[in-house]
Formats: C-alpha cells, structure tokens, sequence
C-alpha cells in the first residue's frame, strides 16, 4: 500500500476539448490509486471500471468546479478532464439517478492520435511519469470505499467523486483570478465571446450582492442577480404528468414557469436556476424520472418525494456561473414541462 512518502505513477498530458483519449487498462489504474481508491483525493469509483480500455473524446478540460456542497464558490481542479458521454449510473452507490459527470484523472488516460495511434510521449511543462511501487488497491477496496461508516441513526453514508470534491480540489478560485479565464480559453472549454459574456455577467453580480448593504435608490432591481427570475408566490402548485423516459416534452416559457416559483425562485422545495432560462420553449426527450440521489454534504441517500425529471442532453452550461464544465443535469418539475 502506497503511504505518504511513496510515489505512485502521475502523468500530465495538458489534454484539451476535443482530444482523442483511452481510458488505461484497470490494472494501470490501480497502480496509481492509494489504498482508499484515490488519486490526489479524488476517488476512482467502481462505476468507471466498464470504461477502461474504451476510447472517447474530451468534452471539457475539469480546470475548475463550483462547490455544491457548502455552496462557498468556485474551486481548481488539477490535471483532469471530462470525456463525452461518459457519466456515472449509480450502480456502486445505491442507485443514485443523479447522473454525475465523472472526473478523469490524466494518470488514467492516454492520448491517441485520430488515426487510432498512441502518440509518442511528449514533455508538458509541470509533467511527471515517475514509477512507483504498486499501491495494492483492489477492486473490493473500491467497493468498501463507496460506503463510509453509518450515522448515528445506522443510515447508510455514501461516498463518490461528488461528495468528496472539496478534499480533491481545495484552492479557491475567486472571481479576480485571471488565470481560471486564461485556462477557459486555452483548453477549448469555450470560445472568447462567451468568456466575455460571463465575465461581464459575473461583474455585474458582484456589485448586485454588494448592492444589498446600499441605500434603495442604488440598488438595481432590489439587488437580484441577473437574470432577474422573480417568483412571487408562498404556496406553490403541483401538476403530475407522470411523464416517461423517451416521452417528448416541451419546457414552458419562461413566464409560466415564474408563475409557480415562491419568492426563493422554488417550487416545493425544488429551484429552478437561472441555467435552465436557455431550455424554455425547447424540446427535449424524458432521459429518466428521478427519485433518489446522494445527499453530497451528508453523503445519505435521498428519496424525493415529488416528480423529478432529467432531460436528454439538457445539462448545466454554468453562463451565469463562471463557466464550470460539471455539466450536472438540472431537474425539472412536471409542471415546468409539456407533453408535444
């Protein structure tokens, strides 16, 4: 087993979006975890496994994430990236439907030239290949590190790449850090306009947050963030459509939905974001009702009691929210959509 003064295998690849990538084999995987099942904090879960030796491309250098956990900003990730279509099912955590992007550890994967060919090695500033002893994780010390110990009510805890974020990437990003909007670009995470956009965005946030301390009459809108979602009511409705994976649907506009927000931008308990503005009007097909994920702050399992819904491809493309590439699956209540 690996300790602390060991070195395991580490590579950095300064892979970008859009690269071709193969996933190691799961014996070279292993050798670079320790014996928690971890590399640089993060965990590598049982649910990855059916990808190795598979090949995909990169949808998002992982250069930053917003905390969902205690909800305290913007935190950097090191040496990772997120492939296309590659998500975690749950199957190791209880059935979580929660549809996580997996992080992918550049230790774990391998670039491949377009023609099918692994490319021969090339240095990247900051890079290291450096062998080290064999870290004895197994498959079952995977499984065992998808569960923590009980609480005090005997509840099952759970442990994931979610839950653990905060520990596998602790540096704060705040929003005058230049480098992060160096790294958006350079990695082919997004283009100049939209990087432009969101900063402008952010700058006007800022001062709407800041403007709440100030008198009324400098205050824009009350001091609400943009885009200025105003839920109004106290006691919100429900509709039930018992809606089904493949079934169309359209997502109402933005008035409707507003009409059945309270004034915390909810709907029994449930937010709608300032994300999902870009969907309404849209199509999109059922991808699953969802009824139970991992609570990440306590790590229990969640059973939501009211219709929740994920839609095919319809995910989190963070502009209000500095760009991070999660691209978690937002969750629709029925009332917020139309069978067509």
């Amino acid at each position: 087993m690996v300790t602390k003064e060991e070195t395991v295998p580490s590579q950095v690849l300064g892979l970008k979006a859009g690269e071709l990538v193969e996933v190691r084999g799961e014996a070279e995987i292993l050798a670079t975890l320790d014996g928690k099942g971890e590399l640089d904090s993060l965990p590598f879960m049982p649910e990855m496994r059916q990808f190795c030796g598979r090949r995909f491309r990169v949808a998002k250098r992982a250069v930053k994430l917003c905390d969902t956990i205690s909800w305290t900003g913007m935190y950097r990730m090191e040496n990772a990236v997120h492939l296309e279509g590659v998500r975690c099912d749950g199957q190791a955590h209880g059935g979580c439907q929660a549809g996580c992007n997996t992080y992918w550890k550049e230790a774990w994967l391998k670039r491949v030239d377009d023609d099918g060919r692994e490319p021969a090695a090339e240095a990247v500033p900051g890079s290291a290949a450096v062998a080290g002893p064999p870290s004895g994780c197994t498959v079952a010390a995977l499984t065992a590190a998808t569960r923590k110990d009980a609480d005090a009510s005997g509840e099952e805890v759970y442990s994931c790449q979610a839950t653990e974020l905060l520990r596998a990437a602790p540096t704060r990003v705040p929003p005058w850090d230049l480098k992060q909007y160096v790294l958006d670009v350079s990695s082919g995470n997004t283009g100049v306009l939209a990087l432009i956009r969101s900063i402008a965005v952010g700058v006007f946030n800022e001062y709407q947050d800041a403007s709440r301390r100030l008198p009324r009459p400098l205050r824009i809108r009350g001091g609400r963030r943009y885009p200025f979602i105003e839920g109004k009511l106290r006691k919100t409705p429900h509709e039930a459509l018992d809606l089904q994976p493949g079934e169309l649907v359209r997502v109402k506009s933005r008035e409707e939905i507003v009409r059945t927000l309270d004034a915390s931008n909810r709907n029994r308990g449930m937010s709608f974001d300032a994300e999902m503005l870009k969907y309404c009007g849209r199509q999109a097909r059922v991808l699953r009702r969802v009824d139970r994920i991992i609570d990440e702050p306590s790590g229990r399992m969640m059973r939501l009691k009211n219709p929740c819904i994920i839609l095919e491809d319809v995910i989190c493309t963070s502009d209000y929210h500095r760009l991070c590439p999660r691209a978690i699956y937002p969750y629709w209540r029925e009332i917020w959509l139309e069978r067509v």
